[in-house]
């Protein structure tokens, strides 16, 4: 969590660049092209392989969100940040949104003068150790070394875990997770800290991923989503509802390799409605009829995404636990097209 001077600062930054920026949407269209921020590196959700192509489940939403408003999911150029960058770079107006693992809380709402849009991976912050350090739950770090991200909300979820259970840490303070990864693999911290999801994918970019284990406490909530500047509401429902799309047209049963079938044959009146059929709902939000359909067919739905880049069958390993959708337990929904 931040300082109330940092804080402070940055929504500053925000109102100075509101007045200039209250029309994303005529930006990005003008430009052609979508500033999307992105992690400076995190396999499976976003990360540039040897040529410079970035690939990952925030990727992919950066990509719906410029098939929907451009027509082109290749028309994104991305913005990499770290946990201390990414709120500057957003509420100056260098970047349009933030897909980036980010979590929505009150501060980051109120204070930065942000809107995040939606959730699009729930998730809470683990600690991972090496194996030989013969450690099984959370409660036997007392007096360890803990690498952490600066600028994050597990620095006040760490401190508020310890001084509960009536321990001690000594923090390695990190800026990114390549950092951070470095620090761990040296030996200078027992533990790294972050979203559990985060602590899956460095594990799985590590060369002996068996040795190393992820302790089974969950310490807090972080429900992770893309953000949008404060004063453009019209531009939050454009990155809001590209995510409910690809949401919703998992639970109705739209994949990237049937779409266009159930374009012209679909008898739901929600998909109707989602593939432009029937209703032009783009136009309540300056786009065209078909602008969810491409969204969709960038990377596809919402399921399809989680699978391709963090899911069982990959590297990652990651179940959909509470991203299942609400039919299947768990908690991801999109709101009604209608």
């Amino acid at each position: 969590m931040k300082t109330s001077l940092f804080l402070g600062s940055v929504a500053a930054a925000a109102l100075t660049a509101g007045a200039g920026m209250a029309d994303t949407l005529a930006d990005v269209k003008a430009r052609g092209e979508l500033n999307c921020g992105v992690n400076t590196g995190l396999v499976g959700f976003a990360a540039p392989d040897a040529n410079g192509n970035w690939t990952g489940f925030d990727v992919d939403l950066c990509q719906a969100v410029a098939a929907a408003v451009l027509g082109d999911p290749a028309k994104v150029r991305y913005v990499p940040t770290t946990g201390q960058t990414r709120f500057t770079a957003l509420s100056s107006g260098e970047v349009d949104m933030l897909a980036r693992n980010s979590t929505w809380t009150f501060s980051r709402d109120t204070d930065l003068a942000l809107d995040f849009v939606g959730v699009n991976y729930y998730d809470g912050q683990g600690f991972m150790v090496r194996s030989d350090l013969g450690v099984t739950s959370a409660k036997e770090l007392d007096g360890a070394t803990i690498c952490i991200q600066t600028g994050t909300t597990t620095e006040l979820n760490l401190a508020d875990y310890f001084r509960a259970n009536n321990m001690s840490y000594q923090p390695v303070n990190i800026d990114s997770n390549a950092e951070g990864e470095q620090q761990y693999m040296a030996g200078a911290c027992d533990a790294y800290t972050t979203d559990a999801s985060g602590l899956a994918a460095t594990r799985a970019a590590f060369a002996d991923p068996e040795n190393h284990i992820i302790l089974p406490e969950i310490i807090s909530k972080e429900p992770l989503g893309p953000a949008v500047r404060h004063g453009d509401s019209n531009w939050g429902d454009i990155v809001r509802w590209t995510l409910y799309a690809l949401i919703a047209a998992e639970e109705y049963g739209v994949t990237s390799a049937n779409i266009e079938e159930l374009s012209s044959s679909s008898q739901n009146p929600e998909v109707q409605r989602l593939l432009g059929t029937t209703d032009d709902l783009g136009a309540m939000i300056g786009l065209d009829k078909e602008w969810a359909k491409r969204a969709i067919m960038a990377s596809g739905n919402y399921g399809e995404i989680f699978a391709a880049n963090i899911g069982e069958q990959t590297p990652i390993g990651l179940t959909r636990g509470l991203n299942a959708q609400w039919t299947q337990g768990g908690l991801m929904y999109a709101m009604p097209f209608r």
